[in-house]
């Protein structure tokens, strides 16, 4: 299949159908706050490395938490047992998302550059993202961000900077989004850390669905 060049005049994209075997779907564009959330709304993100030219995918296969689903295990209801945890939303969006780029930068790479930071930035202010920072004995000990629209969020990244602060943000999470009705906690891809949350794989028919389900303006 062709890979599909956009341009930054022009907010479209190909059908998610398109995209080849491996995700990747369309070259190009930009990360305006428009074509984002037309990208989320049809299952489609950005991911490339900083300097080098947008890349969107599509996986057909696709990874994801039900929130009801989360996995809480044994040994973590027994930590939270024996700490005090507090978790916030938002406490500083920009920070939560500089903290998971910074956890990244310096061991495998990331693809949370200047330019990603600033787009999301504006998702945010727009009401279309939110972090999740956990504490632990009053220290700062985790967090996560992505993006939110209708019923459906979309997971980007996250950090821990103390045992289980990530997995903590995480539970709170789906515990929010169930109370509220979400009906999928989007991860994109697989990561052993994720599978012992709860995470699964479904096709991209069943995505699809959800997708439509839980946006209700799409």
């Amino acid at each position: 299949m062709a890979i599909y060049q956009l341009d930054e005049k022009k907010i479209w994209f190909p059908m998610p159908s398109e995209a080849e075997d491996d995700g990747l779907l369309a070259v190009g564009g930009d990360l305006s706050l428009d074509r984002l959330i037309l990208a989320y709304t049809h299952g489609i993100f950005p991911w490339f490395n900083p300097g080098e030219e947008i890349l969107w995918w599509c996986p057909h296969k696709r990874y994801i938490i039900r929130p009801s689903e989360i996995h809480i295990s044994h040994s973590m209801r027994k930590f939270i047992r024996h700490h005090d945890v507090n978790i916030k939303l938002n406490r500083d969006f920009g920070d939560t998302m500089h903290r998971c780029r910074l956890q990244r930068e310096f061991k495998e790479g990331t693809w949370i550059s200047d330019e990603m930071e600033e787009a999301y930035g504006r998702l945010f202010k727009a009401g279309y993202a939110m972090s999740v920072e956990s504490f632990i004995d009053g220290e700062l000990a985790g967090g996560l961000y992505g993006v939110s629209i209708g019923k459906c969020f979309f997971g980007e990244s996250m950090f821990s900077a103390k045992e289980n602060g990530s997995k903590l943000a995480l539970i709170f999470l789906a515990m929010l989004m169930e109370e509220n009705g979400f009906n999928m906690i989007d991860c994109q891809f697989h990561t052993d850390h994720l599978e012992s949350m709860g995470g699964c794989y479904i096709s991209y028919e069943e995505y699809d669905r959800l997708l439509a389900e839980g946006i209700d303006w799409r």
